[in-house]
């Protein structure tokens, strides 16, 4: 049972991470690494197929390899969040209801990438062996 919902929750993870590609203001992310988390603790073939993926792979291992992002990764990241955040409230939804969610959506996605995610230095993760207590 608690296979199938960890799938489950995973699948629809996959599917918003998804959307997010097209939706503008919609992390897509977050969601990739929700995915890739609960396939990794209830299917290892769908996590496997999540990571060999094309295209979804190389974010997930990426962030697994360094355990965070780095500064200019969230500055791009949250910049094309409000951007197309921006774009999609001012220009393309004219419904009241859709342009207060597309904002709240993208702003939970700044929050997420800009508090949440660890921010890490590329320059601590190319050489992890060296001591920095010697002068």
């Amino acid at each position: 049972m608690k296979k199938a919902l960890l799938i489950s929750l995973g699948t629809v993870s996959l599917g918003l991470g998804l959307l997010g590609i097209i939706i503008p203001g919609l992390p897509t992310t977050p969601f990739l690494l929700l995915a890739s988390f609960l396939y990794l603790r209830s299917s290892r073939k769908l996590y496997l197929r999540l990571i060999r993926h094309k295209y979804l792979g190389k974010y997930i291992l990426e962030y697994e390899r360094n355990k965070g992002l780095t500064r200019r990764q969230k500055v791009y990241i949250i910049a094309m969040i409000l951007g197309m955040s921006a774009l999609s409230v001012l220009f393309f939804i004219s419904v009241g209801w859709g342009k207060i969610l597309t904002a709240s959506v993208g702003l939970a996605g700044v929050v997420v990438v800009g508090f949440v995610v660890p921010t890490v230095s590329l320059i601590e993760k190319e050489n992890p062996s060296e001591d920095r207590s010697k002068p």
